[in-house]
C-alpha cells in the first residue's frame, strides 16, 4: 500500500470493506438458511420416520421376527419408499443397540450406529445432527414400540445438509443477484469516491499533505504579527501564537465563538463585523485599544473557489507607537499653547505700543497692572492647589489655550496635588492633557462653554474633567475608549487615539476610568489611580 496513491489506497480499502460486507451478508444468509433447513426438514424427517414406523408390515415383522435375516428383504421396499417419498438421503431400521437391520443402502446392513444424544431408544421421537459415513446429516428417529410399550427397533430417516452454494441459492429469491449488484455498485461507488478524493486533494499524496500542514503550522506560528481567522458562523478557525499573546486568549480558543473566547469586547465587535461581512474588504487599518494594548487590525475576506468561507484578521502591537503619538500630541499641545500665548502677548504689546505713541501713559500703567494681576490670579489659583510644577504648568497653559477657543477652563477649589514622582508626573500630564483637549473640543460653541478640572491625591489620585458639551450616550461610553485612529478620514464613535491612550495609561497604573453625565449637562471623565508616589 505504501507505493499506491491516496486515491488508490482509499479504493483498495473500500473494496475490502465491500468484500467484508458481502461476506457478512452471505454468512448471515447461510446461517438463516441452515436454521430454516434444520427446523423444517427436521420435522419432516420425524414425520417420515413415524410414517415408516407405523406401517403395519414394519411393526409386524419387527415384533414377530426381530432376528430373522430375511426381514431385511421384506422391509427393503418400505425403507426405499420412505426415501422416495420424503427426498431423504437414507432410511433405516435400527435395533435398540444401534445395529442397522434394514437400510436403503444395502452396504450398511449390520453396521453399528452410535445413537448418541438420540432419545429414540428410550421411546421418544428425536431429530438432530449426526455424521453418517462422514457426511454431516440431519437425522429424525422414532421408536417402534411393542404392544406392552417396549422399544423393539428405531426408525431412522436422514438427509445430508446442503452445500453453502445451495444454501445461498435457497436463501431467498434473487439473493445472489442482489449480492452481485451490491458488489458492482460498491466497486463503482468506491472508484467514484477515490476520484473525488483525488480531485479535492489536488492530486497530493498523504506525505505531501502532511508536509504542507507541518510547514503551514510552522510558518503560521513563527509570524510575529497576530493572525486570527473566523468562519461565516463566527467561530475561530485559526489562531497563531502572536494573536494568543496580543488578545490574551487560551490555547484551546480554536473552535469557540468569538464572543465566548475571552476576547476584549472592542475586538469582538470588530470580529463580529467581519462575521457579518461588513467592511471585510476595507482598505485601511483600524486601531483598537484594549485595556492593556493598542492593536492595529486589518481584515480581508477568505474565499475558496469563489465562495466566501470566512475572514482573516491580522494584528500588530502598536502600544509603543501610540505612546509616541501621545507624546507628539502633547508636544503639539504645548506648541499650540505657546502659539496662543504668543498671539496674546503680541496683541497686548501692540496695545501698549499704541498707547505709548498716543502718550496715554496712565492707561499703559493700568493695562500692565491689570494683565499682571490677571496672570498672577491664574498662576496663584493653580499653584496654591497644585504643587507639582509640571502639572501646574500644563493647567496654566491649557487655560490660555482654552480661552482662545472661548472656553473657560477652571480648577475646582477642592483640588489638591503634591509634588509627584517624575515618571508618574509624565503619565498624569498625558492623562490630564488628553482629557482637557477632548473636553475643550466638545465644549466649543456651547452656551457658557466651561471645563472644570478637579485633582485630588488625598486618597489615591483622582482626576475629574467636566465639560459642557453634549455628553456621551450610555451605549458609547465603552466604545469611545476602544476605537482609535484609522487610515479613513472619519471614524464613527471615536476621537482619535487620545482617549484610548488615557485608558491604556490608567490600566498600566492599575486604575480605572469612568464616564457619566455631569450635574449640569455634558460629560464627566473620572480617572482613579490606586498608588501615588510623591517626589521627596
Amino acid at each position: 500500500m505504501r507505493g499506491r496513491s491516496l486515491a488508490g489506497q482509499f479504493l483498495a480499502f473500500q473494496l475490502v470493506v465491500v468484500a467484508v460486507v458481502l461476506v457478512a451478508v452471505a454468512g448471515v444468509s447461510v446461517a438463516q438458511s441452515e436454521g430454516e433447513f434444520r427446523e423444517v426438514r427436521g420435522q419432516r424427517m420425524i414425520a417420515v420416520a413415524e410414517n415408516m414406523a407405523s406401517t403395519p408390515i414394519v411393526r409386524e415383522r419387527t415384533e414377530q421376527h426381530p432376528a430373522d435375516p430375511f426381514v431385511a428383504r421384506t422391509l427393503a421396499p418400505e425403507v426405499d419408499r420412505a426415501v422416495a417419498l420424503s427426498g431423504a438421503t437414507l432410511a433405516e431400521i435400527l435395533g435398540p443397540d444401534g445395529t442397522v437391520r434394514v437400510s436403503s443402502d444395502p452396504s450398511r446392513g449390520g453396521a453399528r450406529v452410535d445413537l448418541g444424544p438420540s432419545r429414540a431408544d428410550e421411546g421418544r421421537a428425536w431429530f438432530g445432527d449426526a455424521d453418517i459415513d462422514a457426511t454431516h446429516s440431519l437425522v429424525g428417529q422414532v421408536p417402534i414400540l411393542s404392544t406392552d410399550g417396549q422399544v423393539l427397533a428405531v426408525a431412522s430417516v436422514s438427509e445430508a445438509y446442503p452445500s453453502i452454494w445451495a444454501l445461498l441459492s435457497g436463501a431467498g429469491e434473487g439473493l445472489l443477484l442482489y449480492l452481485g449488484l451490491g458488489a458492482a455498485l460498491g466497486l463503482v461507488a468506491s472508484w467514484l469516491l477515490s476520484r473525488r478524493i483525488k480531485r479535492h486533494t489536488r492530486g497530493l499524496e498523504v506525505a505531501e499533505i502532511a508536509s504542507l500542514a507541518d510547514h503551514r503550522e510552522a510558518l503560521l506560528h513563527s509570524i510575529r504579527e497576530g493572525v486570527i481567522a473566523v468562519n461565516n458562523e463566527g467561530e475561530i478557525t485559526l489562531l497563531n501564537d502572536g494573536a494568543r499573546d496580543l488578545l490574551g486568549v487560551p490555547d484551546d480558543a480554536v473552535g469557540l465563538r468569538v464572543g465566548t473566547a475571552g476576547i476584549d469586547p472592542a475586538v469582538v465587535s470588530f470580529l463580529a463585523a467581519a462575521e457579518d461581512g461588513e467592511g471585510s474588504g476595507g482598505a485601511g487599518d483600524t486601531v483598537i485599544a484594549t485595556r492593556t494594548r493598542v492593536l492595529t487590525l486589518s481584515r480581508r475576506p477568505a474565499t475558496s473557489q469563489g465562495r466566501r468561507i470566512g475572514t482573516v484578521i491580522t494584528m500588530r502591537d502598536s502600544t509603543e507607537l501610540a505612546a509616541l503619538q501621545g507624546q507628539l500630541s502633547s508636544h503639539k499641545s504645548v506648541t499650540d499653547t505657546l502659539r496662543a500665548q504668543t498671539h496674546e502677548f503680541a496683541n497686548q504689546l501692540h496695545t501698549i505700543s499704541g498707547l505709548v505713541q498716543l502718550g496715554e501713559y496712565d492707561a499703559v500703567r493700568d493695562l500692565v497692572g491689570t494683565l499682571t494681576r490677571r496672570r498672577a490670579e491664574i498662576s496663584d489659583a493653580v499653584t496654591q492647589r497644585i504643587s507639582d510644577p509640571a502639572v501646574a504648568a500644563l493647567l496654566i497653559a491649557k487655560t490660555s489655550l482654552a480661552a482662545e477657543s472661548d472656553v473657560a477652563l477652571s480648577l475646582d477649589p477642592q483640588s489638591h496635588l503634591a509634588v509627584l514622582d517624575p515618571a508618574l508626573a509624565t503619565d498624569v500630564i498625558t492623562l490630564l492633557g488628553n482629557l482637557i483637549d477632548n473636553a475643550v473640543d466638545v465644549s466649543v460653541g456651547a452656551p457658557h462653554a466651561q471645563v472644570t478640572v478637579c485633582i485630588d491625591d488625598r486618597d489615591g489620585l483622582a482626576i475629574s474633567v467636566l465639560d459642557s458639551g453634549p455628553g456621551v450616550p450610555e451605549h458609547l461610553r465603552e466604545a469611545i475608549f476602544a476605537r482609535g485612529v484609522t487610515s479613513k478620514p472619519e471614524v464613527p464613535g471615536g476621537r482619535g487615539i487620545g482617549l484610548a491612550l488615557v485608558r491604556l495609561v490608567t490600566a498600566q497604573h492599575g486604575g480605572t476610568i469612568e464616564v457619566d453625565d455631569g450635574p449640569g449637562g455634558g460629560a464627566r471623565f473620572l480617572v482613579r489611580l490606586q498608588a501615588v508616589s510623591h517626589h521627596a
